[in-house]
């Protein structure tokens, strides 16, 4: 099993001209690597648990500055979907940075990863429920693959892991490795989307 990297939207070589599709996707492999978490130990388990980091990191902040703010502007009510599923990331991110200062042998480290899949598949739901569904009906397919391009090139130069020296070693600890790698992909969709860091 060591020859498992983190799922890549498009790997199974679909189109991605639909950002809802390449989002739902997305959710299949995250729930995936959280299968593969439980089930391994030592350092399958690591790596299976810095894949799940990363491409949390790369989905959830993708969600954050494309799909997001286009439901608080185009949807009926927008506004508090939006805020809804920013708070319920703000509780899986707190979860995820507690999980961070554990080794994945630790005791501790289960129950809490047992609470993050909780959290994020209830965040899942709520998006896919509340938001992708409206998402599709209310936009054309051009708005749709140029949203999901932004995600795509996110997550193609996001990083794989937090790397001291892309920024300084100083603030990549102060930040903590999530906190880091969060704030490097959110500079990538940013770029992908021709917008000022």
């Amino acid at each position: 099993m060591s020859d498992l990297r983190t799922p890549h939207a498009g790997d199974d070589h679909a189109p991605d001209t639909d950002v809802v599709s390449l989002l739902m996707r997305q959710h299949g492999d995250i729930r995936n690597l959280f299968d593969e978490v439980e089930a391994t130990k030592g350092d399958e388990r690591r790596n299976a648990f810095r894949r799940l980091v990363r491409l949390l990191a790369v989905h959830e902040t993708a969600e954050e500055e494309v799909v997001h703010p286009f439901t608080r502007q185009n949807l009926a009510g927008g506004g508090q979907v939006a805020d809804d599923r920013l708070a319920e990331e703000k509780a899986a991110k707190e979860t995820l940075a507690a999980l961070d200062d554990l080794d994945t042998d630790d005791p501790k480290f289960m129950p809490q990863l047992l609470k993050l899949r909780a959290e994020v598949q209830a965040h899942a739901r709520a998006e896919e429920r509340y938001e992708f569904t409206h998402i599709r009906r209310s936009t054309d397919v051009t708005h749709l693959a140029a949203m999901a391009k932004a995600v795509k090139a996110a997550e193609a130069v996001a990083p794989t892991r937090p790397h001291p020296g892309v920024e300084s070693a100083a603030a990549n600890m102060a930040l903590g490795p999530v906190a880091a790698l969060m704030d490097r992909t959110k500079d990538a969709v940013r770029q992908a989307m021709g917008k000022d860091g």
